[in-house]
């Protein structure tokens, strides 16, 4: 009883508070842990890890790109922009980043970004990876 109603305190402390009088109503008993509390038993229980994953990251720069458009944020930059355009290339896991006034600016955005880095880069952008909007 006194276990549940100090919080699930462990029965050392109870006996400390015990002997020293400091809880009210408290007897000066030992107490003796005679059986495994079921709410003790489930806090400490550990799950099972995830196991991870094997996807294959890509082989090439461009291959796969990430994009997340994220917003919009409660202050807007010095410029007036509430939106962030993040992409990663998996393959290097460089970022670049593009700040929106809005999301109708992302589709006009990302073409010329894609002219531009499959033009620099002298690759394809073969798959786009999104979290679909959410």
């Amino acid at each position: 009883l006194w276990h549940r109603r100090l919080s699930h305190l462990n029965f050392d402390t109870i006996n400390l508070l015990s002997k020293n009088d400091i809880v009210v109503g408290l007897l000066k008993l030992k107490f003796v842990k005679d059986h495994l509390c079921s709410s003790c038993e489930l806090g400490k229980a550990k799950r099972k890890s995830f196991h991870t994953k094997l996807t294959l990251s890509s082989k090439k720069r461009l291959h796969l790109l990430h994009m997340d458009l994220c917003g919009p944020m409660r202050v807007a930059s010095i410029n007036g922009k509430r939106y962030v355009l993040v992409i990663v290339n998996d393959f290097s896991r460089y970022t670049w980043t593009h700040f929106l006034r809005s999301k109708d600016e992302t589709s006009k955005v990302l073409i010329d970004f894609l002219r531009l880095v499959q033009r620099g880069l002298q690759a394809q952008v073969r798959v786009v990876r999104t979290d679909k909007g959410t």
